[in-house]
């Protein structure tokens, strides 16, 4: 990762964040997912940047920005963009979040809509139990560090095909995985664990993308049409990728995006 800034949340947590593309653009925000930082977002950067001026970020408990230590919640990741804009002075954004970032999107969308142009949720859900099986990642993470479930996590972001035929974007992954503060990704299990936004779905009004992958078994398929038909007006598109579809689909990924990004 190259350099990125801070700004520091009213509860005294460091955020890091950084700008690329021309300033004079609108803004899109790209909010990463559980486990990576905001270099998850590499393959899309050049075609994103000709068009928008690119707000990226490390949520809580990953890349740069702090890990407190103890359970976050969907709340608080997601007063963490509200206070990153405010700091920023920017007023309104395109939001595309994946996965736990997609999460974040959603929270934003009903409970700070007047900052949302467009939502892209990628990858994503509404709500994720069993409890308990968050649970069990809790204390995995905890008590044997994140080398012990990487495996396991990239055999669930990807195509068996993928895993075998692209090591090294993998590689760059495994990396992130591996760099994640254990604090980090257990508070942000807990916020994933105790969210439930099915109820609160249908209140959101900004024009809404939910891009799934086919072959997700971390967020399947019909999570995203849960998604898409609670949200009024929502446009529902897939792609032919396991989790993390931007990395294992970079090309179509982007235009899926831009598509939705420049739409009027």
């Amino acid at each position: 990762m190259t350099d990125s800034d801070h700004i520091v949340t009213g509860d005294g947590c460091r955020i890091a964040y950084r700008f690329d593309g021309p300033e004079d653009a609108p803004i899109l925000l790209l909010s990463n997912s559980l486990g990576t930082h905001m270099g998850m977002w590499a393959s899309q950067m050049a075609e994103f940047s000709r068009y928008f001026r690119i707000l990226r970020y490390d949520s809580r408990g990953h890349g740069k920005s702090d890990a407190p230590a103890g359970a976050y919640s969907i709340d608080r990741l997601g007063r963490d963009v509200v206070e990153l804009l405010d700091a920023l002075a920017i007023g309104q954004v395109t939001f595309c979040g994946l996965s736990k970032g997609g999460m974040v999107g959603q929270w934003l969308g009903y409970r700070a809509p007047e900052r949302i142009v467009r939502l892209i949720l990628c990858n994503t859900s509404a709500f994720m139990g069993p409890p308990s099986a968050w649970d069990a990642r809790i204390r995995t993470v905890t008590e044997q560090g994140m080398t012990s479930l990487t495996e396991a996590v990239l055999a669930r972001w990807f195509t068996p095909e993928f895993l075998a035929r692209a090591p090294e974007s993998v590689g760059i992954i495994r990396e992130m995985l591996h760099a994640t503060s254990p604090n980090g990704y257990a508070g942000c299990c807990a916020a994933i664990r105790d969210m439930d936004l099915r109820a609160t779905s249908s209140l959101v009004r900004a024009p809404t993308t939910v891009i799934a992958g086919t072959r997700d078994p971390a967020t399947p398929l019909d999570q995203a049409e849960t998604i898409a038909r609670a949200i009024r007006g929502a446009t529902l598109v897939t792609i032919d990728a396991a989790h993390l579809s931007n990395v294992e689909q970079p090309a179509i990924f982007a235009d899926l995006v831009l598509k939705a990004a420049l739409s009027s």
